[in-house]
């Protein structure tokens, strides 16, 4: 099968095509796409604002779009009126993030490649996974001002499900929520993790400026926000701060109990 012309018009997916081995059959892709060996692909515009005339001009034989971008379905209509073929993801959990791995890879003809990385995705996975006494509840910040928090419908409730933690607002419906402080106080996370979409510094003493006195993290959209095999590099620093997170409550626990041993 000689290669064929792909069109990425999200990030998420542009990692899925890198984890493939086929950036270099991209040939149009949106801005913020940095996944490496795209250095060939035409620019066409950020993945809200694609500029669908310079997207037919590349002659792609496949687009590839994602729904995980809260507004795209304004581009998919565009694509679908350009008479462009299509491939449509709408990933909500990790299962689903690995399933379009492999939904990519059967287009491509690619099907023995992509099991090979949702399996190695999975065994890290399985690698990172602890039974804590208690699963830390952890808070994913998607946005500042105002707070915009991960909550149920979110690939974040499986990831941290996976890593022995839990979603504090995996009872909220939705893929994401806007809200008040006060709400996330309530909620009682050990951890916050910073991973404001698009922004290109992340902030975390902002978070931890509002008072809540609990640890908070700094991680890439690049390793949270996006669908796809990179999802690994956040659960791993996640996962690296959980265990310190735990270490350290045992610790402060063991050394509490010494304090009030009696003394002989």
């Amino acid at each position: 099968m000689p290669p064929l012309r792909l069109a990425s018009l999200v990030s998420s997916n542009s990692d899925i095509l890198a984890a493939l081995g086929v950036t270099s059959w991209v040939v149009a892709a949106d801005h913020h796409s940095d996944a490496p060996g795209l250095e060939q692909a035409r620019r066409v515009g950020p993945d809200l604002n694609i500029d669908i005339p310079a997207l037919v001009a590349t002659k792609p034989d496949l687009v590839l779009a994602s729904l995980s971008v809260p507004g795209l379905e304004q581009v998919v209509d565009g694509v679908q009126k350009a008479g462009l073929p299509l491939l449509v993801l709408d990933p909500i959990s990790v299962a689903d993030a690995q399933e379009d791995v492999r939904r990519i890879g059967r287009a491509l003809g690619l099907d023995a490649r992509a099991e090979q990385v949702v399996q190695g995705w999975q065994a890290e996975m399985q690698r990172l996974r602890r039974a804590y006494p208690r699963p830390p509840r952890v808070v994913v910040e998607w946005w500042p001002r105002p707070v915009i928090n991960a909550t149920q419908d979110s690939w974040v409730t499986d990831l941290l499900a996976d890593l022995g933690a839990e979603n504090a607002f995996a009872d909220r419906p939705g893929r994401s929520a806007p809200m008040h402080w006060p709400e996330v106080v309530d909620a009682r996370p050990d951890l916050i993790v910073c991973s404001w979409c698009g922004a290109k510094k992340l902030r975390p003493e902002v978070i931890a400026a509002r008072g809540l006195s609990v640890p908070v993290i700094p991680v890439l959209e690049s390793g949270l926000g996006r669908p796809g095999p990179r999802l690994v590099e956040g659960a791993r620093q996640i996962a690296a701060a959980l265990e310190h997170l735990v270490l350290t409550e045992e610790a402060l626990t063991e050394g509490v109990s010494r304090v009030q041993e009696p003394t002989l």
